[in-house]
């Protein structure tokens, strides 16, 4: 047989003589003109050339075999296993390979390995969840910008929690759509804290500040996600909020005066443990007692919790004639002269001065108004 004769000239001949024969017996496999008995031994003579300690000799197999949609797997999973020139060419062309096998190779592969994955143009969600769970910063930049990487929410969420300090990986990130708003919130703190952290920042404000301010912004932030999240979200950031130490009787408010009213209800039925829609009713429509008794079973003090009542009874008041959710935070911030001492005091300097910033947003828009006007 032609085949047997194959492999006993293999046994003594040169290198690049051997290369070019298995690249020709590869073809020839690859495009069925080989005859149906001679396939089996083939096959068997490219298990054999596996073997071969030339490594031209298994990149010329690799190469023939790259596109065959049925070669071997026999041939094909150890060629994806081999040094990295000769693995490349299977792992980013083979169909045969399958999800099992990549999850493997990116488990017991090296980094090279993994990037070849990653840079692979179709992955399922299940190779691209194992290359997150132990890639490196670089193999996740590379499924980022990959088309043909499908990432769950999951796994986006994943690739914050290992890598969100990387700021390449959180501006990819916050360029998503698909970004979920818990997700989305952990990398605003990560933002924050390299802010903080800063030598600049802290030169140009100094360090008793850099911690205030940039909680502020922060704050900000959220808030401003909060008004972007889907319904089906909100409750999944509230409670990031919650385990994060986030929801602040400070924060709260700032939630309330920014009428964010859907967000806000959400935050008080996680935290008073009642049903949503028991609070969205007290909100709506109940006395003061009720809605103080509502605060107060979600750990609000009773000088804090008369506040938020206060504020509450405002937006109620301004929702009905349809008025600005920032009259709220200027009428409570008129009190501030009045407040007396503890978290009630402390609550309206935070207030008054987010009235502040919402007069100086006002005056810019006006300014702006004014000038496209003329």
């Amino acid at each position: 047989m032609i085949i047997h004769a194959f492999l006993r000239w293999a046994q003594t001949a040169k290198t690049s003589d051997r290369a070019r024969a298995a690249g020709a017996l590869a073809r020839a496999y690859a495009s069925g003109s080989i005859g149906h008995d001679e396939r089996k031994a083939a096959e068997m003579a490219m298990l054999f050339l596996l073997d071969d300690p030339a490594p031209k000799v298994r990149l010329a197999l690799a190469e023939a075999l790259a596109d065959c949609a049925d070669a071997p797997r026999t041939v094909i999973v150890p060629l994806a296993e081999d040094q990295p020139e000769i693995a490349a060419q299977v792992i980013l062309r083979s169909q045969v390979l399958t999800e099992a096998d990549f999850v493997d190779l990116a488990a017991k592969g090296g980094d090279v390995t993994r990037s070849l994955i990653a840079h692979r143009p179709e992955l399922s969600r299940a190779v691209c969840a194992a290359l997150i769970e132990v890639g490196s910063v670089f193999d996740v930049l590379t499924l980022l910008a990959n088309d043909g990487a499908p990432l769950s929410k999951r796994s986006l969420k994943r690739i914050c929690e290992r890598h969100g300090d990387d700021a390449e990986v959180r501006a990819l990130l916050l360029e998503r759509e698909d970004l979920p708003s818990d997700a989305r919130h952990a990398l605003v703190e990560k933002v924050g804290t390299a802010l903080a952290g800063s030598f600049l920042v802290q030169a140009a404000i100094g360090t008793s500040r850099v911690q205030r301010v940039t909680r502020e912004a922060c704050d900000v932030a959220t808030i401003g996600l909060a008004a972007q999240a889907e319904a089906g979200e909100v409750d999944q950031l509230v409670e990031h909020l919650r385990v994060c130490g986030r929801l602040t009787p400070l924060f709260l408010m700032q939630a309330l005066c920014a009428g964010r009213i859907e967000f806000f209800a959400s935050a008080i039925a996680n935290l008073s443990g009642q049903q949503e829609r028991r609070v969205r009713s007290i909100l709506a429509d109940g006395r003061q007692a009720a809605i103080r008794a509502l605060f107060e079973a979600s750990g609000l003090g009773r000088d804090v919790s008369a506040l938020f009542a206060d504020a509450v009874l405002l937006w109620r008041k301004d929702a009905r004639r349809g008025a600005a959710p920032a009259t709220v935070s200027a009428r409570l911030a008129a009190r501030a002269g009045e407040a007396g001492s503890g978290a009630s005091r402390e609550l309206l300097e935070m207030i008054e001065g987010f009235s502040r910033a919402e007069q100086r947003q006002s005056a810019r828009a006006f300014a702006l108004q004014a000038q496209v006007a003329a």
